[in-house]
């Protein structure tokens, strides 16, 4: 049993005021008034026998019993918003097959999730789903051989097929641990050390080397790598420096303490991961599809990023369409 005063309610407020540090952007995410969020605050933090924030700094700060109580918090609200999700999932059972394709991105964490939960509700139906790099998903659903697709949008949607947005995916710059202070600074490091492309057939790879391309940057030529946990892999090992995202970034968990990862050092650029459905399933189908990712990205992904990489708020995020 909760003890008394803590409310989800309270939760949320906290989650919100955590993320922004600003009781006014805390009541527009929760649609509470600036007085309510505040008054959540004081409840949550009397029930609980101490001070969650130091409201006296501006914006506010999380105190170290704060930060602690901040994991438990997202981890609870998590577990209750995909337990939510799973409860109003899609009704699939009129389907007799169903081919999916999903970026092998999230092979780690979504894609087991929403299989488990398009499984459950397909009583009836023949299921097939593979997992590859955007750019093979993108030539099976030109082929016509999957009826839906989440991946990174092509630089030209096909015909006959339909683009549902799901995330905004930022480009990131990843190195060796250490490196950029060892090489004072990022410049330092693009010096020093080669840059580890990605399989220009792969469209990342394309997407990278026309950004590079486009503002004149030139690096040598010396490793080019398709699969990517292996270029995480070669940067972990000190090898070099690399250009990837915060969703690439989040699959290779085992490397993260001989990484670390930075803005990009030049112009911003980004990915649009999106749920490519034919014309033939543009109905209440791909919409549902489409709003179940959203949730478990939201939830398995973007909230674990943004609370190992804050930085990134506003520019990792979920997008509608």
């Amino acid at each position: 049993m909760l003890m008394k005063g803590v409310t989800l309610r309270g939760l949320e407020v906290f989650e919100a005021l955590a993320a922004s540090g600003s009781v006014a952007r805390a009541a527009e995410v929760t649609g509470l008034s600036q007085p309510a969020v505040s008054q959540q605050m004081r409840n949550l933090e009397t029930a609980l026998g101490t001070d969650l924030v130091d409201h006296a700094r501006r914006p506010m700060q999380l105190t170290p019993a704060g930060r602690s109580f901040l994991d438990r918090t997202r981890a609870v609200l998590s577990q209750l918003r995909l337990a939510q999700n799973e409860l109003t999932v899609m009704d699939l059972t009129h389907l007799s097959t169903l081919s999916l394709g999903v970026i092998d991105d999230f092979d780690n964490d979504l894609t087991p999730r929403l299989v488990t939960i398009l499984a459950e509700s397909m009583t009836r139906c023949r299921f097939k789903l593979i997992t590859a790099p955007s750019h093979q998903i993108s030539e099976e659903m030109r082929a016509r051989r999957l009826h839906l697709a989440i991946a990174a949008s092509p630089d030209t949607v096909g015909e006959g097929i339909v683009d549902y947005p799901l995330v905004r995916d930022p480009f990131v710059f990843v190195c060796p641990k250490g490196a950029a202070e060892s090489h004072g600074g990022l410049q330092g490091v693009m010096d020093k050390l080669p840059l580890l492309r990605h399989d220009r057939d792969q469209l990342i790879g394309r997407l990278v080397e026309a950004h590079l391309a486009r503002h004149k940057l030139s690096f040598a030529e010396r490793f080019e790598i398709g699969a990517h946990l292996s270029l995480m892999t070669l940067v972990a090992r000190g090898v070099g420096w690399a250009i990837t995202t915060p969703l690439g970034y989040m699959r290779a968990g085992r490397f993260h303490d001989q990484m670390e990862v930075h803005p990009l050092p030049f112009k911003p650029f980004s990915r649009t991961i999106s749920l490519q459905a034919s014309t033939d399933w543009a109905d209440q189908v791909p919409r549902d599809v489409a709003r179940t990712a959203r949730m478990l990205m939201n939830e398995m992904v973007i909230t674990p990023a943004l609370h190992q990489l804050p930085w990134l708020e506003g520019e990792l995020r979920l997008l509608e369409g």
